[in-house]
């Protein structure tokens, strides 16, 4: 029996090599299963539907020219809607069911802080798309973000408003993981800079009307700048009520305002909010010879040729830079997940949308302050911030 069942094998093997299959080649044909946790509907939205179209036009590009080291990606997209319970259900789907190799997302802080133990029990690599600093500080082994950090963000803004002799003002922020974060580091950092809160409000995130908050700030004559902190269509709103309570001052924006739908919703009331963001907003008007330019035009052109009815946002940037980390890091270490892990954690010099990625041990961040610029909207678009 031993000798039939030995033959057998020779004689599938012997045909295996003949046909040119190798155990490499063969398991070089193995797909490897990317999910994605992002909020394609619902009031992020604006987030999670650049997210996901950028990373569909990704991998048919991958695969198109035969995938990572031979290896096609398959792609499996769960739309949260931003609801971090669904967020939990699909993170245990796509571990247990799916058995995705690493998950991209979610798009909000909140999501990310609750599926951020989940990630970490099952050893599952996840990058992030939220910014909330908290993601990866302190560290975690397995979970990684690809949107600049909060703290850096608010120091670019407090220094612009140093600049302009601003020294007292009111913060906003939305009652989100990623609102409740930064009004953290807004309330830390500001002594640094000798700026003084005076009011401080947080607003809901599904508000669709922030008039009364605006009457009650103005009540408040000293103040010289209002910060704001979402991710949601407040941006917006909130932009207009100001302007319609005809109140002037100053109007400042997270990181979080990257997208230019929430211009749209603001409409002229945009007109000359400030705020920071990574360089895909002003791509073209990049020297020649910046690092992340060629990359920038190239991920702006791609996309908004495949999506002629969308505008290229910080958003769809961060999955962007969270599926070119992963494959960068594939490309250097093949397909064991803890080998991987180990590469992305040692990336240095990856240009992204978001800054030049230098991770280490201690960042799973990547990205400094220079990764940021600070750019106004001018005639609904957005430029380059000069005093």
């Amino acid at each position: 029996m031993k000798r039939v069942l030995s033959s057998v094998i020779t004689v599938v093997i012997s045909f295996c090599l003949v046909a040119g299959f190798t155990p490499a080649s063969i398991a070089k044909a193995e797909n490897i299963k990317v999910g994605a946790i992002l909020a394609v509907t619902g009031g992020a939205s604006f987030l999670g539907g650049p997210e996901a179209r950028t990373l569909e036009m990704m991998v048919e590009e991958i695969n198109a020219k035969g995938g990572i080291n031979g290896n096609k990606i398959d792609l499996i997209i769960k739309d949260s809607g931003a609801n971090p319970e669904k967020a939990i259900s699909f993170a245990k789907q796509l571990r247990e069911e799916d058995k995705v190799f690493a998950i991209i997302g979610p798009s909000t802080s909140g999501e990310t802080m609750k599926i951020k133990n989940i990630a970490e029990e099952a050893r599952m690599i996840l990058i992030s798309c939220a910014a909330a600093e908290v993601i990866v500080n302190p560290v975690a082994k397995y979970v990684f973000k690809t949107p600049q950090k909060d703290s850096d963000a608010v120091k670019k803004i407090y220094g612009t408003m140093k600049d302009l002799g601003i020294t007292k003002i009111a913060v906003l922020t939305g009652n989100t993981g990623f609102g409740n974060a930064g009004k953290g580091q807004l309330e830390a950092i500001a002594p640094v800079f000798g700026i003084e809160i005076l009011a401080s409000e947080v607003y809901d995130k599904k508000a669709t009307d922030l008039s009364a908050v605006v009457a009650k700030l103005m009540a408040n004559k000293d103040i010289q700048a209002v910060v704001n902190w979402s991710i949601v269509p407040a941006q917006g709103i909130l932009a207009k009520n100001m302007r319609q309570a005809g109140w002037d001052v100053p109007l400042f924006q997270s990181h979080g305002f990257g997208n230019i739908k929430y211009v749209e919703v603001g409409g002229a009331a945009a007109e000359g909010i400030i705020f920071p963001a990574g360089r895909l907003l002003i791509a073209n008007d990049l020297p020649a010879d910046n690092p992340q330019k060629q990359l920038l035009v190239r991920y702006l052109i791609d996309y908004e040729t495949k999506y002629p009815e969308d505008k290229v946002s910080t958003f769809g940037g961060h999955a962007y830079d969270a599926l070119t980390i992963l494959v960068a890091a594939i490309e250097k270490a093949g397909t064991d997940k803890e080998k991987v892990r180990d590469a992305i954690e040692n990336l240095k010099g990856v240009p992204g949308t978001a800054g030049v990625f230098n991770f280490s041990p201690e960042d799973h961040n990547g990205l400094d302050i220079n990764s940021f610029e600070m750019l106004t909207v001018k005639d609904g678009k957005f430029v380059i911030y000069n005093k």
